[in-house]
């Protein structure tokens, strides 16, 4: 037994039809905005692509993308529609495929929650593509005449000044590697041959980072080389001393920035899904008040 009757006269059918138009136009709006985001987070993604261990990290702004597309196309055949739904001439073409588009409207708008999802959880591989990503770059950084890593170098210093970070976990990732261009060393010198000799790799090791790794905010100019030898430096003790160069790792860095990115673009995501969905349930009362009139 109904307990309310709402009379829908003609003017309130084309007020009805007329919300829903726009809300389908204002998520077509939403989708460009989902795939922004996505052409965003690739663009950022690929600044930084020499120090990803894979491409598998381009799998969630790709998938971004495609749900923007999709979102696009579906809301403008939707506000179409709903366009077309005061005309029982141009209506008539559409009614037969309303409910397959309905059911698959619902579809992807579980694709978008599965989407906003995917943008929360995608950090814990990120953090392992940054981790072994960096610390491939950090061994190539020395390789400035070796095609397709002539440009690493630039790269890590570059990311360590901006990000205000050090070495992978921190700056003493540096000390296991030979980040010295052997071009630039003196092989006829008793303190090369000794640190090479004392390496099972025959690597130039050194207690050193790159200039990169120095804090500008710090008073004392930036102690970079011998950093574990007190006797090298006045008044210096590395066990207590407040170092100058930056304490934070890269991954750590990276793994926050891109994290917030996708954190941001997750709960977008999820208003838009909500948009979504709000515009799916006014067309279904739109179409189903339709079917009462002819």
């Amino acid at each position: 037994m109904a307990l309310m009757v709402v009379k829908f006269d003609l003017k309130k059918r084309v007020k009805l039809a007329q919300t829903v138009w726009f809300m389908y136009w204002f998520a077509v709006l939403a989708g460009i905005l989902v795939l922004s985001l996505g052409l965003f987070f690739k663009i950022e993604l690929r600044k930084r692509s020499e120090l990803m261990d894979n491409n598998e990290s381009h799998f969630l702004p790709n998938l971004l993308i495609a749900m923007g597309l999709i979102a696009c196309a579906t809301n403008a055949f939707g506000g179409k529609v709903c366009y077309d739904s005061l005309d029982p001439t141009k209506f008539a073409k559409w009614k037969p495929m309303l409910k397959t588009f309905l059911v698959l409207c619902v579809v992807f708008n579980a694709l978008l929650v599965i989407t906003a999802l995917l943008c929360f959880v995608m950090r814990i591989p990120l953090q392992f593509t940054l981790a072994e990503g960096l610390k491939n770059g950090m061994k190539y950084y020395k390789d400035t005449d070796t095609p397709g890593r002539c440009y690493m170098k630039r790269t890590l210093d570059l990311m360590q000044i901006e990000f205000r970070c050090c070495g992978n976990d921190n700056y003493r990732d540096w000390f296991e590697i030979q980040w010295v261009s052997n071009r630039y060393l003196d092989f006829s010198a008793k303190e090369v041959k000794d640190r090479i000799g004392s390496n099972v790799d025959g690597q130039y090791l050194m207690d050193g980072v790159p200039f990169s790794c120095c804090n500008p905010s710090s008073p004392r100019p930036c102690i970079q080389y011998q950093m574990t030898n007190n006797s090298a430096h006045y008044s210096y003790d590395h066990y207590t001393e407040e170092l100058n160069v930056w304490r934070r790792g890269c991954r750590d860095a990276l793994l926050s920035y891109y994290g917030g990115i996708m954190n941001t673009i997750g709960a977008l995501v999820l208003l838009v899904t909500m948009l979504e969905v709000s515009t799916a349930e006014m067309h279904i009362s739109a179409c189903h008040l339709q079917s009462y009139f002819k």
